[in-house]
């Protein structure tokens, strides 16, 4: 069994590690590269950091096995077993990165028997420290963290990102849902550049809801548990339970706000992260 209080406490501790690497590369020249689009950006400092937190991952659990960002798009299978499990982002924000946006988020899950126990979100420019223990609450540096009691969607802000996806089909869904939720009407709809910090507005009060379709198990594995174990509700975007690989997620202070988002939202169906590979 799994000692989970030390798998956090090392995760918080490479996360600030981590963290330093961000800070001091935006000083740097921050060369981008580009994956499955345009849009979809990667720079060597995704790479490093990534490498930093496997690398010290296995030193401490070497029976451990990994989900992660740049190991995936390197061509590494993205399956999620029952075997303890590190899912990483490394940079969970690239776009606000290279352009210095301010929101930039180290994102480490940490799962068994398919389900995340320990979640680990630091928003290293901020320097905000989230973390979560199945059954132990969410903590922002420390402090407790509850979500917002707001049960009128009116009364609410909403948080989306647009992804990287560029299909016209997709961005004509993407802002028929974005139309929806605006016309309800909502007090506001943001986005902080990264899901999971995303989340973690969610699970400190000051956002009602955020749902998005196209993000990743590495983008949302450790804000998922920040948001439940603060108070708040994940599912589908159809309703459904939440499935860590579809790549599909309404994250909510409540059950009410959250269907009221499942109402409004035009859904379709990326390819599942643990899909295989396509053949050329």
């Amino acid at each position: 069994m799994a000692n989970l209080q030390s798998i956090m406490d090392h995760a918080v501790a490479v996360a600030r590690k981590a963290g330093e690497v961000v800070r001091e590369a935006l000083s740097d020249d921050r060369k981008v590269m580009m994956k499955s689009s345009a849009v979809d950006l990667v720079t060597q400092t995704d790479q490093k950091v990534e490498q930093l937190i496997i690398q010290s991952v296995k030193e401490k659990f070497p029976s451990h096995r990994f989900i992660g960002e740049e190991s995936v798009a390197a061509g590494e299978a993205c399956v999620l077993t029952d075997d303890p499990t590190w899912i990483i982002d490394p940079i969970d924000g690239t776009t606000n990165f290279v352009h210095a946006f301010p929101f930039v988020a180290i994102s480490i899950g940490f799962a068994m028997n398919k389900q995340v126990e320990v979640g680990v979100v630091y928003s290293c420019l901020e320097d905000k420290m989230f973390t979560a223990r199945r059954g132990k609450g969410a903590f922002c540096n420390g402090e407790p963290l509850a979500v917002s009691d707001q049960t009128d969607i009116q009364q609410s802000i909403i948080s989306t990102e647009f992804g990287a996806n560029r299909d016209p089909e997709a961005v004509d869904k993407i802002f028929c849902s974005l139309r929806n939720i605006l016309s309800l009407p909502v007090h506001g709809v943001r986005g902080a550049g990264t899901a999971a910090i995303n989340m973690c507005l969610v699970a400190s009060g000051c956002v009602e809801g955020y749902y998005e379709i196209g993000v990743h198990v590495w983008d949302i594995a450790a804000g998922s548990l920040v948001v439940s174990e603060a108070g708040g509700v994940l599912m589908d975007v159809d309703g459904g339970e939440l499935d860590l690989m579809s790549r599909r997620i309404i994250a909510a202070n409540n059950r009410s706000i959250a269907e009221r988002l499942v109402k409004e939202i035009t859904p379709f169906r990326p390819p599942r992260d643990d899909s295989p590979p396509q053949k050329l």
